[in-house]
């Protein structure tokens, strides 16, 4: 507050200085509101979509823990006669 009453260059200056800070601040703190406002949208999408997620999960196991069928042996077989 002083450095905004007092008439010298270096008070001039400082003052400048704090209002450029300020106004710095300010900025970063909507810049960062605005992620804050994405992430919560971000996290309610996946809450949503989260039984959808297990389900596809659910699926993907289910198609890899598939029981093997008994294969057909291959190759040279004597005729039973």
């Amino acid at each position: 507050m002083l450095s905004g009453i007092l008439k010298s260059d270096v008070a001039i200056q400082v003052h400048i200085q704090i209002i450029r800070i300020f106004t710095r601040m300010r900025e970063m703190l909507l810049a960062n509101k605005d992620i804050l406002l994405k992430l919560e949208i971000l996290e309610k999408d996946v809450k949503e979509n989260k039984q959808d997620i297990a389900l596809i999960f659910e699926a993907l196991k289910q198609l890899l823990n598939r029981p093997e069928e008994k294969r057909k042996m291959i190759g040279f077989k004597p005729d039973d006669v």
